[in-house]
């Protein structure tokens, strides 16, 4: 399969280098047919910045690929520190969901946040309240609680994705690669959801070398129901 960027040009102009790099990604992944089925209904999940406290600023890789106005939801799973964060997701997309950290003392967001983003029903939290933080039966008996198929946390700075008894558990790590007792040298990451009908197509941007590095992961839905 070869690759064309100028085919897409009439798509290009209309992204960001994000979307840009989604788009190449899902043409190597599925070939030309996912053009005319391309959905455009991004979700950005993020947290752990621990700015000023710990990072002093996003690096700026990151801040190039998150371009303002592309990206249609954004999941924050707290740990801003500072609303100044805040105020930056909002310049990114309109509809900021973010649920409270431990280190969140001055910012007033709720511990839970239940939504719906086309078919999927999302739970949000932070992750210290899961006892041992990350633990997959914890996180499980927590998902059944919320009734969501999908279960986002932070907490541990460490990317994860995974399937279990048929639901999605996302960990997006820490924005900035922030301290944490639990990774030595954690590594700066966020995760974009594409959103489709029973589908989802998750891309998780990591930071190596000051390079942005992306890996792709895909869930079903009820496909283990």
């Amino acid at each position: 399969l070869v690759f064309y960027p100028h085919r897409l040009h009439k798509f290009v102009g209309k992204v960001c280098i994000l979307q840009w790099c989604l788009i190449r990604n899902l043409w190597v992944s599925h070939g030309k047919n996912f053009v005319a089925g391309l959905s455009i209904q991004l979700v950005l999940v993020i947290g752990d910045f621990h700015i000023p406290d710990r990072k002093r600023s996003l690096h700026p890789a990151f801040k190039t690929l998150l371009a303002p106005g592309k990206i249609q939801h954004i999941l924050c799973t707290g740990n801003l520190t500072s609303k100044h964060m805040y105020d930056y997701l909002k310049l990114i997309c309109g509809d900021v969901h973010v649920v409270k950290g431990d280190f969140d003392e001055a910012l007033d967001f709720p511990l839970t946040k239940v939504l719906s983003v086309g078919n999927f029903k999302i739970g949000l939290i932070h992750g210290h309240q899961i006892v041992p933080w990350g633990d997959q039966k914890s996180l499980a008996t927590l998902q059944r609680e919320l009734d969501v198929d999908i279960l986002i946390s932070g907490h541990t700075h460490k990317f994860e994705a995974y399937e279990y008894a048929g639901h999605f558990y996302i960990n997006p790590g820490s924005a900035t690669g922030a301290y944490s007792p639990f990774e030595k040298n954690p590594q700066p990451s966020f995760v974009l959801l594409d959103i489709q009908e029973t589908a989802i197509q998750l891309y998780v941007y990591t930071l190596v070398n000051d390079e942005h590095k992306v890996s792709r992961i895909e869930y079903q839905k009820n496909k283990c129901l």
